[in-house]
């Protein structure tokens, strides 16, 4: 482990003095974390020139002063507790140490530090992080590395690697109804990292103005704003989406599967009426797909995609059907839009997703076992759903429940009148995450499942109720 301690600039007569000072200044301004383990004495010595002695010294002045922690066996870790926690930046405020770094804070924390993180985290985005199939995956990486041509390790297509294209051509047209070509598809971060690669594509034809589902995902609108087009808010009932409230938008954002966050199905009768809207006003939809292959209770709904490929932008990912961390997503564009990609087009900020992971994805949709990993998740969210819904209805039962037909979440319907951000608040500080629904006209909470084991359900809906009183 390289330190980077500078012996030459720190104060001090001895080398023991400047080694002592400019490891705790690493600590102090933070370059050093608490939990980090520092190396060996010997390896340290070596790597600045000094005597073994003078390193053992400096480490045993730091203990002291409570700045390391140093254990027999366990070697000599920076602190999580004393004099390193008394560090401020230049600014004055509270540096976060510890786990608590990292901890999510939610609306009732101390603006002085972070809360641990919830004990039933309950957002409806989080997919079962626990059943990410952690074998199948390091298998295909480990073929992927082992049969791939040492000429494919330079960078990637920008567009997405050819194998990770078609794969994905064929499985959307199967298991979703979409009706494309690879050279129709973009492989990305996420939709909502290509976000202002769809604004600029439409922007380029003429649109001025975007529908954005009222209520809807925030960032939709927000990036839209942000790449100089003007969101109009549509609202939504039951049906999902009203075409009937479309006007002069030359581009319209819908979740028709599963609607985000009320859970409605856009009705086959909307589903008309808005692609019948984007063909008479030369308009486009985008689709965002982000949940429609969990099903419990219905049949399974098409993509809109496949009733007008010529209109339709189509955007999905693995961060519900997999995990987030892999930032692995997809576009799959109307010919007329490609034709405006540029070869040095980026389909998100950060760039294509590294070329390992798409091939990696590749082989495990070829092989049949992402196929083979949405029907055991979708057995696992079945009996985790089922848990929620009969806590809910026990110690709820006051309460309706919608939108749990499918998806990751469900919507627990409150009096009206009832503050829902003050009750999202009292649950986040009793330990439940989740969200309210923000809906026109409607009061209610948005619940997710997926990440609830179901023996925790009891005590979560507990918790929940408490927060309800």
């Amino acid at each position: 482990m390289d330190l980077h301690l500078d012996l030459d600039r720190a104060p001090g007569g001895t080398l023991r003095a400047r080694t002592e000072h400019a490891l705790r200044e690493a600590v102090r301004g933070g370059r050093l974390l608490p939990g980090t383990r520092l190396p060996a004495t010997r390896a340290l010595a070596t790597e600045l020139g000094v005597s073994r002695g003078v390193v053992v010294e400096a480490y045993a002045q730091l203990a002291a002063e409570g700045y390391l922690d140093t254990r027999r066996g366990g070697g000599t870790r920076v602190a999580g507790s004393g004099a390193a926690h008394d560090a401020r930046p230049a600014g004055g405020g509270m540096v976060a140490t510890g786990a608590a770094a990292g901890a999510p804070l939610h609306r009732g924390a101390n603006v002085r530090g972070a809360v641990p993180p919830a004990r039933f985290d309950m957002r409806p985005a989080l997919p079962s992080v626990d059943g990410f199939p952690r074998q199948a995956w390091l298998g295909a990486l480990t073929r992927v590395l082992r049969t791939l041509p040492d000429e494919r390790l330079g960078y990637g297509d920008r567009r997405g690697e050819p194998e990770l294209r078609t794969a994905l051509a064929a499985s959307l047209a199967r298991r979703r109804g979409v009706r494309a070509t690879p050279d129709q598809i973009l492989v990305t971060g996420g939709l909502r990292d290509s976000l202002p690669l769809v604004w600029r594509l439409l922007r380029q034809r003429g649109a001025r103005r975007v529908g954005v589902e009222d209520p809807g995902w925030w960032r939709i609108g927000r990036s839209a704003q942000e790449s100089g087009l003007t969101p109009v808010p549509v609202p939504t009932d039951d049906d999902g989406l009203r075409p009937d409230a479309l006007a002069d938008v030359q581009a319209v954002a819908v979740t028709p599967a599963h609607q985000f966050p009320t859970g409605a199905v856009l009705s086959p009768a909307r589903r008309a009426a808005l692609v019948a809207y984007a063909r008479a006003h030369d308009a486009f939809v985008l689709e965002d797909d982000y949940d429609a292959e969990f099903r419990y209770d219905r049949q399974p709904i098409g993509s809109l995609q496949g009733l007008a490929p010529d209109l339709v932008i189509y955007g999905g990912s693995c961060s519900k059907t997999l995990a987030p961390a892999l930032r692995l997503g997809w576009l799959v564009l109307p010919s007329t839009l490609t034709r405006n990609l540029h070869d040095d087009d980026p389909a998100s900020p950060a760039g294509t997703p590294p070329p390992l992971d798409q091939l990696a994805l590749a082989d495990l949709i070829e092989r049949g076992e992402v196929d083979r990993h949405l029907r055991r998740q979708r057995l696992r969210y079945r009996k985790r759903r089922d848990a929620l819904l009969a806590e809910l209805a026990t110690q709820l039962p006051g309460f309706p429940v919608r939108g749990a037909a499918a998806g990751l979440f469900a919507v627990l319907l409150l009096p009206d009148g009832a503050d829902e951000q003050a009750i999202a608040e009292r649950a986040a500080d009793g330990g439940v995450a989740l969200e309210p629904l923000r809906a026109p006209g409607r009061a209610g909470l948005v619940i997710g499942y997926a990440n609830l084991p179901e023996p925790s359900a009891p005590a979560a809906v507990r918790a929940l109720a408490r927060a309800l009183t």
